[in-house]
């Protein structure tokens, strides 16, 4: 998997990332534990990156990229995912995109915190007036 960073994003990564970090490209459809979000209408359409202080083993396909970034995605998310994979940074978003068009166009960063499950059912219980 091959993924090509626009300057624009690459810009805006440079705040956000470095290259010690590990960098997952990850839904955001309430299909894995790093993702917050949830509901039918965002499976396969939301995405995120998601900034790691270890290796996890659902995680382990590489993405080359140009940042020279580790980076890593699984097999659930190849599933939505075909050539010309791209992401771009405009009018404040990140955006991902492949050959057939954007996927997402409001992509996240986000530094990974585990949370309790106390915290999820909290989470869930607040945002899940607004998922669909």
């Amino acid at each position: 998997m091959e993924i090509k960073v626009k300057e624009a994003a690459e810009t805006y990564l440079e705040n956000k990332v470095t290259t010690d970090n590990v960098i997952l490209l990850a839904l955001n459809d309430g299909s894995n534990q790093f993702s917050n979000m949830g509901g039918t209408c965002s499976i396969g359409a939301s995405f995120q990156f998601v900034i790691v202080d270890k290796m996890y083993a659902k995680y382990d396909v590489p993405i080359e990229n140009n940042m020279g970034l580790k980076m890593f995605t699984s097999k659930d998310e190849l599933a939505f995912l075909v050539d010309g994979l791209n992401v771009n940074y405009r009018n404040g978003f990140l955006s991902l995109a492949d050959n057939s068009g954007i996927i997402d166009g409001a992509m996240t960063v986000n530094q990974y915190q585990p949370r309790t499950e106390a915290e999820l059912k909290e989470q869930m219980e607040t945002i899940g007036h607004k998922n669909c």
